[in-house]
This record gives structure tokens, C-alpha cells and sequence, in this order.
């Protein structure tokens, strides 16, 4: 991994990691529906993303004491 050297705000030096993908272009979609074995699993999948988004429990440490 390449390491690039910046100057932080009060002048000292640090290193951070530069770019960490693979260069070049995709050889093809990433197609995700496709991985899912059935219809059941598929729509598992989207309730579960539906809920991360927008309901109001949350987990671990995305949970906040007062809502935004």
C-alpha cells in the first residue's frame, strides 16, 4: 500500500494510506440480486435494508440518545 505524507493542522508530519483499490475497470456487474437463492431471501434482504434506513431503532453503536 502506498503512503502518502500530509501536514496536519499544526505543522507536524503524518503519513496515511493513499489509494487502496485495484486500478483498472470492473471485468462486470456487480450484480446482487443474482447471489440470492429465491424470491423469500430476496425480499428478506430488502426489508432488512428498508429498516436500517428508516425506522427508528437502531443498533450497537448507530443508536443515539436523542434523536436528530
Amino acid at each position: 500500500m502506498e503512503k502518502i505524507k500530509k501536514k496536519l493542522f499544526d505543522g507536524s508530519d503524518i503519513e496515511i494510506l493513499g489509494p487502496t483499490y485495484e486500478p483498472g475497470k470492473p471485468e462486470g456487474k456487480g450484480e446482487w440480486k443474482n447471489k440470492m437463492q429465491d424470491r423469500n431471501e430476496y425480499i428478506k434482504y430488502l426489508k432488512q435494508a428498508e429498516r436500517y434506513w428508516y425506522n427508528s431503532d437502531w443498533f450497537g453503536s448507530e443508536k443515539r440518545k436523542n434523536p436528530a
